[in-house]
């Protein structure tokens, strides 16, 4: 076997080994990034997380911000028309609630200008804050698990998660849930429903 040969074949066995290295690694990698998500698919979430989040000022707020209230989250985004009906029902059970303990807290997913623009059209009397992936994943842990929008999830004062609910909630499901969460006490549909809504894009 000549010279040029010999260069030829171990050119071909380098790139061969290589490939082989590079797809082992990708093997590997998706390998472990599959254990990973099913450890983390098992571990629903049962209690109030840890979390910290931008509020429309950039101010970074935390969870813990609103220990021993019964809290409630709102993931939604200012394009999404399911979303921005339930808000006027959240803005009247807040003004309603919060001297037992309510508070409503907003979670966009969306941009902050869209989000500001909405909310200089259509004040909102909780705090909004602005989402990230991680916060994406954290609803998903906490029983969204198609991950849509609006996602509506209830902690009581000890932070228990008490319920979790995908898509538009209703005021009748609002305030039984709100009820529970507050120790049976009455709070009449009525009283969080309002006939002011935003405007929704079709």
């Amino acid at each position: 076997m000549n010279a040029a040969k010999v260069a030829v074949v171990t050119l071909l066995a380098g790139g061969i080994s290589i490939g082989t290295a590079i797809l082992g690694e990708r093997w590997l990698a998706h390998r472990e990034s599959a254990a990973v998500g099913r450890t983390a698919g098992s571990a629903q979430l049962q209690s109030l997380p840890d979390f910290r989040l931008p509020d429309l000022s950039g101010r970074e707020v935390t969870s813990s911000a609103w220990a021993g209230k019964v809290l409630v989250l709102n993931y939604w985004a200012s394009w999404c028309p399911p979303c921005l009906r339930e808000i006027p029902m959240m803005i009247r059970a807040q003004e309603s609630l919060h001297e037992r303990g309510v508070q409503f807290v907003g979670i966009a997913l969306d941009r902050v200008e869209d989000v500001k623009s909405f909310i200089a059209e259509y004040p909102l009397n909780y705090p909004v804050l602005i989402g990230n992936p991680e916060s994406v994943e954290l609803s998903r842990r906490l029983g969204n698990r198609l991950q849509g929008l609006p996602f509506t999830v209830i902690f009581d004062a000890r932070g228990r998660r008490v319920f979790s609910h995908m898509g538009e909630l209703g005021a009748d499901s609002l305030a039984a849930e709100l009820d529970a969460a507050l120790g049976g006490t009455r709070t009449q549909p009525r009283a969080i429903e309002s006939a002011q809504r935003p405007k929704t894009s079709s």
